[in-house]
Parts: structure tokens; sequence; C-alpha cells
């Protein structure tokens, strides 16, 4: 079975959870890094106050060495990825510096995770739930954050919606190694079962995505939210003409530009289009889809990023398929699974749509009264770029968003076998 071979637990993916973790996510660090813990517990409150920058200049220089265990470096992540984003964008106008009480040990965190130093798809969404002990962490009712930027309902939804999902694709995980292994040892009727199980999979994780409209508000997210998912990537229009200074101390520090947090950095929606073999060749827009997607790769847990690696060369579905044209119950099964994943991004969106492009069209609302309103819309607009999207309007990975969106789901449905 492929499931000897490729062992999901040398890359930090369960069996139940998929690219969650077993278990759920330490709650809180040890004492020792209670002044980081401290600003993460009142976040929405000293962002509101505009106390947060003054109090992360004042912070100590942390060192990492009673991190111990993966969930400590975890948790260390997820904090200060909150806190960067907090520092750059908890203000009418963006910093571009970075105190060395944060760019020190948040380098040394990842360069043990192999991640870069800000707040990502791992730190804001697969390593900041909480759930009661024994909970359905695949039905988001269960879930609530750990950390947040504005401490609203809204954005615990936003972000506990992709949690559920992620859990969901947990069990997706090994029934794809199955597949991928039935389809071997050529053995017809397993594989036809098996996507067919997959497509109900698929179709159950639109259902969860759906839930989005139930408690998350569109001004809500675009104009409190939105901001502090934002990068500093191609951000002057925002204010950031050069990304950001990791200032390290003694005249030591360096320039940086990252994309913003993404539902494109999910290594289990990548894990999708590795095991049907969906190619997003670059056919248009700023870097084409297949560019972006490997761009974020690097935006990934190390170890997850190997296991989309290693699970590339064994995959081969697909190329099964081709391989046996008289079996037109396996077609329609894989195709199936096809049109299934193509409905899962055209619900995407439509909550783009709904979420980014309808708010930023209507303008702020004549109640928001933020001081990051101006932040919403800058950081929606990539620099020198605006001409090459209808819209004119990024998303927070830096993506042109609907011609990027419509790219990747007609892709996927031109996989399809006619």
């Amino acid at each position: 079975m492929l499931s000897s071979v490729i062992r999901l637990e040398d890359y930090a993916v369960s069996d139940n959870n998929g690219f969650l973790p077993s278990s759920p996510p330490l709650a809180k660090l040890p004492s020792f890094y209670e002044p980081w813990e401290l600003l993460a517990s009142q976040l929405s409150t000293l962002i509101k106050d505009e106390s947060i920058r003054s109090l992360i200049d004042n912070l100590p220089i942390l060192n990492v060495t009673w991190l111990q265990s993966e969930p400590e470096w975890r948790r260390a992540y997820s904090v200060l990825g909150f806190l960067t984003h907090a520092y750059i964008w908890g203000g009418e106008k963006p910093r571009d510096k970075i105190p060395p009480c944060i760019t020190k040990p948040f380098l040394e965190i990842c360069a043990h995770l192999g991640l870069p130093p800000c707040a990502t798809y791992a730190g804001l969404t697969l390593w900041n739930y909480t759930a009661p002990d024994d909970a359905d962490i695949s039905n988001p009712d269960n879930l609530s954050l750990l950390t947040s930027f504005t401490g609203t309902p809204d954005e615990e939804w936003f972000l506990v919606i992709s949690v559920a999902i992620e859990a969901k694709g947990g069990k997706l995980v090994t029934l794809m190694l199955d597949t991928i292994a039935a389809a071997t040892a050529n053995d017809v009727p397993r594989v036809t079962a098996l996507l067919c199980r997959f497509t109900d999979g698929l179709r159950d994780f639109n259902s969860t995505l759906q839930r989005m409209y139930e408690r998350c508000d569109p001004d809500v997210f675009f104009y409190q939210l939105r901001p502090f998912l934002a990068g500093s990537k191609n951000m002057a229009s925002a204010g950031l003409p050069n990304g950001v200074f990791y200032d390290e101390g003694n005249g030591q520090g360096q320039w940086h530009q990252y994309s913003g947090g993404s539902n494109g950095q999910s290594s289990l929606i990548q894990t999708f289009d590795i095991f049907l073999e969906v190619s997003h060749a670059a056919t248009g827009g700023i870097s084409g889809p297949s560019g972006y997607l490997q761009e974020m790769r690097d935006y990934m847990p190390a170890s997850h990023k190997k296991f989309l690696e290693v699970l590339a060369h064994f995959s081969n579905v697909r190329s099964f398929v081709m391989s046996s044209p008289a079996e037109q119950s396996l077609k329609e099964s894989y195709n199936a699974a096809c049109l299934a994943l193509a409905a899962f991004r055209d619900t995407h969106m439509k909550i783009v749509t709904r979420y980014i492009i309808l708010p930023a069209r209507r303008g702020a609302p004549k109640t928001n009264a933020s001081e990051n309103v101006n932040l919403a819309t800058a950081s929606a607009q990539v620099d020198g770029l605006r001409d090459e999207t209808p819209s004119g309007l990024f998303g927070t990975g830096g993506t042109a968003l609907m011609p990027f969106l419509k790219e990747t789901r007609d892709t996927t449905k031109d996989a399809a076998f006619d």
C-alpha cells in the first residue's frame, strides 16, 4: 500500500485531521513568553486604542531556547505572526520596520519551521483554533480562535470555516493515497469507488464553505479584518514601497516583501490538484495560476511542502483513467471529481465577489469610522498592476483576484474528459 511508502507522520500530516495538528494547537506558551501572550490575548483592544505599536516596541528580546515541543514552536510562530501584522497595519499608516524584539526570535522560529516571518495560513488558521474536548472539529460551530486581530465573531467564523474544511480533508488524504495505490495495482473497480467517495467529500467541503455567509459580514471582513491579512509585497499603494525592514539590532537587518495570508497557502487544496493531476499552466494574468500556486508553497510548513512534492511523484490517477478508455464508469467518476472541485472553486469565486469586489465598489459604509478604512482598499491594489485585472483588485496573496480564480476553476473543469 502507498500509505506504507508515504508515512503521513513523516510530513506532519494526520490521517484524521490532515494538515491540522493531530491534537488541538497549544493555547498558551510557557510562562517565559508571557510578554508575547499578554499582547496576543488583548490584541484587538490594543489595536483599537492604538497602543499596540508602543507596547511591542517595549517588549524584551526573548530567547527561543525555551521552546521545546513542536506545538510550542507553532504557537510562537502564530503569535509573532499576529504581532507582526498588527505592528505593520495597526494604525492610520503602515509601519515598514519591525523591531528587534519581534525580528530576532521570529527569524529563528521561522528557520525551525521552514516558514517566512509573516502571518501565513498556517499561523492564522492551522495552528490558531481551539475546541472542547472530543468535539467534532469538522463542524465550525464547535470551533473558536486562540488569537484575533479584530475580536469580532465575523473574523472567528471566517477562519474556523477553513479549519473545519481542513479537518474534513484529513479523511480524504488517506483516501487519495489508497486511490493512487489502487491505480498502481490496476484495480479499476476500486479506483472508481474511491473516486466516488472523493467526490462526495468535495461536495461536503462545498457545503461547509457556503456556510461562510451565516456569520461573517462582508463589510466587517473587508474593512476591519482584511487589512491585517495584507502582505508587504507590491504594497507601494498602501504605503510600503520597499516592503518591510526586519531590524535585527546593531545595524543589522534586511528588507523583505512577503505575500499576505491566503487560502492559496492551503496544502490541502493543492493536494487535490496533485491527486487529480490538474495542471494550472500559466494562461495569462500576472504570473499565471501555476507560478502563483508554486510560490505559495514557500508559505507552507516545510514538512507539508515536502509532502506535496512526494505526492506529485506518485500521482497517477488521471494517467490511469486515460489508459483505460473502455472503462466508462471510471471516466465518469474521475470527471465527477473534477467538476466537484471546480464547483468548490465556483463557490470561492462567489465569496470573493461578495466579500471583496462588492464592498470595494460600494466604498466605506458611513458607520465605519475605522482608521484602517483607507488601508482596506489600498492593500487590495497592487502598485503598477491595476490595469491588468478588470476589477483592479488583488488578493492578499498578490494575485489578480477574478482572473486567477477563473483560470484555476476553468483548468480544473478542463481536466475532465469529454
